[in-house]
């Protein structure tokens, strides 16, 4: 049996962590959630010398020890805990050749945790550029350990690593200073309470809770160790920081040349450029717009072919396999929601391949800071404005891109919020209410129709905006006000970590979102396809006889059973049974059941109806000319007027009417509270605000 390491991968944000922590493990990991909790966890398994396996947990970015977010929690509870499945039997601390002072604070603080420490030095193919140069003898020495000089952009140093890695037992676990001469009294106070207790892990502890609150500390009774206030221990946690700082500085003094004179910096003039207050937005926007473009033109290919191959592979089952029950489940239920699933890939691998050459190339910590002081003010960070942009294209890759956001109340108010901006899956439905019923016309060169579609999209996005300020100031999470961001340099993006963050993002959705997808799929599929009583079981006599007197070819009479076992199906009584409900708004039991339906992908509303009014395809001239003629049978006008078309067009602007983008949110949100308020809240104010327009235009 092959022995195994835990590895903990630490550092800052921007030293690039996920480069080697790719770099190890290839294509041999796994990304989750911890438990419990929203924080995203990677771990994958690195192959070492003579069958030894290493885990390597990729722990979320911190500065320091002093907790401030969640991610940051997770990475001191897990150094604390010793009886945590995952607790490091070496730490491996990922630095910056350009920031290694500020760096080795978190290196100095795990050190003096007693665990065995690696320092990576990453990046070393910058040193000539910027005239650096490193005593490494020197730095080993006096900090006390090993370390590998890496350059994951030419693939060096990732040999030693391993072998250090490999025989990590060989390091010192002496501390790199005395915390303790801070406040000496104190301290001894706390060895006296606490003597089989290691104390810097006790004063970590202490601060811990001074700056969280949420560390488990069973292990460690403190509780009654109150000694000194809250503004105490802060300013006893600046003098520890002052000193770690002066014992870094005299290490880099001898272990570290810097000729400034030989750095060349380009980056303060594009910084100029792409945060400037009017070029910088422009820019963004442009960025923005060639992406958006991009995602809707590259993926359309692919995804008309998913789509093509998925339905003649449902085609070629009916006609190969015995029909029956097992047959329609598999072409009519299985093999769709499977596309409903793979459809969605084009996207989500596009949309994360734009996002990772932004976040590898140091642009996206630009746009942040640019666009933060806008978002915030609606309790929005400014990362939330990429997922809400690319909401339009689709809410279920927006979501996921939601990741990005490090702060869990400003990245969950962006979930919530980003299913109101008008996704493509929209657009058929859209497109054919308001073919039906807004008039032909021009206003300032413009036509009402694309001035209504226009409005529609601003309708969403304002939605989303009022909501996001709404949901601020009601949601009770624990939000920090300060805006702090690391401009990381300009670098050309490594094809490898691009290729690898497409490809787990991807997985990620396919084998989270997916499950939940396939079994509404499912779900759906048998409430279409199955119904109580004679005018479902009998549905081929009954049409049959019904229109015996009538000259129809095999295939309209097979849509026109079609139809009768649709509005006696499951589905077809649910729209029955919701008509009473719908009938304020101006809808009947017809467009009852395409509500219903579309809730498996609201693009399904087009395609319902067409079965429903018996026409063969889903071509929209004719589903129009059909829905045109439709009367409603109380009123006795046009059941398509221009009232109940703007409440439609409302209820599905606001409406959750999609199962992938809440399987998606149960998944980011790792609970089901959430996506279930949303679908509560978001079709009650579709509701209202569909009701209410109706009412008023009637």
């Amino acid at each position: 049996m092959s022995k195994q390491i835990n590895v903990a991968l630490i550092g800052n944000p921007n030293t690039g962590k996920t480069s080697v922590f790719n770099a190890l493990t290839g294509l041999n990991q796994k990304v989750g959630n911890y438990p419990g909790i929203t924080v995203e966890k990677k771990e994958g398994i690195c192959k070492l010398p003579r069958g030894v396996k290493a885990h390597i947990l990729d722990l979320p970015g911190t500065y320091s020890l002093n907790a401030s977010s969640l991610d940051e929690n997770v990475v001191i509870e897990l150094l604390l805990n010793k009886n945590d499945k995952d607790f490091p039997d070496v730490a491996l601390i990922i630095t910056d050749v350009e920031n290694l002072k500020r760096n080795l604070l978190l290196f100095t603080q795990i050190k003096d945790l007693k665990i065995p420490t690696i320092l990576a030095i990453n990046m070393a193919d910058r040193m000539n550029r910027k005239g650096i140069k490193l005593d490494l003898e020197i730095l080993e020495r006096r900090l006390n350990t090993k370390i590998a000089l890496l350059s994951t952009r030419k693939n060096t140093g990732i040999d030693t690593l391993k072998d250090l890695i490999n025989n990590y037992k060989t390091i010192s676990t002496e501390p790199c200073l005395d915390t303790s001469t801070i406040d000496t009294e104190y301290f001894q106070n706390l060895k006296k309470a606490f003597p089989n207790q290691d104390l810097y892990k006790l004063w970590v502890v202490i601060t811990q809770d001074v700056n969280f609150g949420k560390i488990d500390r069973n292990e460690l009774a403190i509780e009654k160790f109150k000694t000194k206030s809250k503004s105490e221990l802060k300013r006893l946690q600046q003098k520890e920081t002052i000193k770690r700082y002066q014992f870094i500085n005299d290490v880099l003094k001898e272990g570290q040349t810097i000729d400034t004179a030989n750095a060349r910096d380009l980056r303060s003039k594009l910084d100029r450029i792409l945060t400037h207050k009017v070029f910088g937005y422009l820019i963004f926007f442009i960025i923005l717009l060639t992406i958006f473009q991009a995602i809707y033109d590259w993926a359309s290919v692919p995804m008309d072919f998913i789509d093509g191959a998925f339905a003649s592979l449902s085609h070629w089952l009916k006609g190969v396999l015995p029909s029956g029950v097992f047959t329609d489940l598999l072409a009519e239920g299985i093999i769709p929601g499977l596309g409903g699933i793979v459809i969605f890939i084009p996207q989500i691998a596009f949309l994360f391949l734009f996002i990772a050459v932004l976040e590898e190339s140091g642009y996206m910590s630009r746009v942040v800071f640019l666009m933060d002081r806008v978002m915030r003010r609606f309790g929005l960070s400014g990362k939330s404005v990429v997922p809400l942009i690319s909401g339009t294209a689709c809410a279920i890759p927006a979501i996921m891109a939601t990741r990005n956001i490090e702060n869990w109340k400003e990245r969950l108010i962006t979930i919530l919020v980003t299913p109101f901006t008008t996704c493509s899956a929209r657009l058929p439905v859209y497109l054919i209410i308001i073919a039906l019923v807004i008039p032909e016309g021009r206003f300032i060169g413009l036509s009402y129709q694309a001035l209504s579609l226009m409005l529609l999209y601003l309708i969403g996005f304002g939605a989303a905006i009022i909501s996001a300020y709404i949901l601020d100031r009601t949601l009770k999470i624990r939000r920090k006000t300060f805006f702090v961001i690391e401009m990381p340099n300009y670098k050309l993006p490594l094809l490898k970590n691009v290729v690898f963050t497409v490809i787990e993002k991807t997985k990620s959705f396919v084998l989270g979102a997916g499950k939940i997808i396939l079994a509404i799929s499912i779900i759906l599929w048998f409430l279409a396809s199955f119904g109580p009583g004679d005018q479902f079981n009998e549905a081929d006599r009954i049409v049959k006889t019904e229109f015996a007197n009538q000259q129809m070819d095999e295939s309209e009479l097979q849509q026109k059973i079609a139809a009768h076992k649709l509005e006696h199906s499951y589905i077809g009584l649910t729209g029955r049974a919701i008509e009473p409900i719908i009938e304020p708004l101006g809808y009947d039991w017809k467009i009852g059941i395409a509500i219903v339906c579309s809730f498996a992908a609201r693009e399904v509303f087009v395609g319902t109806l067409a079965t429903i009014y018996s026409v063969g395809n889903d071509d929209e001239e004719t589903i129009k000319s059909r829905m045109s003629k439709e009367i409603n049978p109380v009123l006795g006008v046009p059941l398509f007027n221009f009232a109940s078309g703007i409440s439609l067009l409302l209820f599905y602007a606001f409406a959750m009417q999609c199962m992938s983008t809440l399987a998606i949110v149960k998944r980011e949100t790792n609970s089901w509270k959430w996506p279930i308020l949303q679908l509560v809240l978001m079709s009650a104010f579709a509701y209202v605000v569909a009701l209410i327009a109706y009412q008023l235009l009637k």
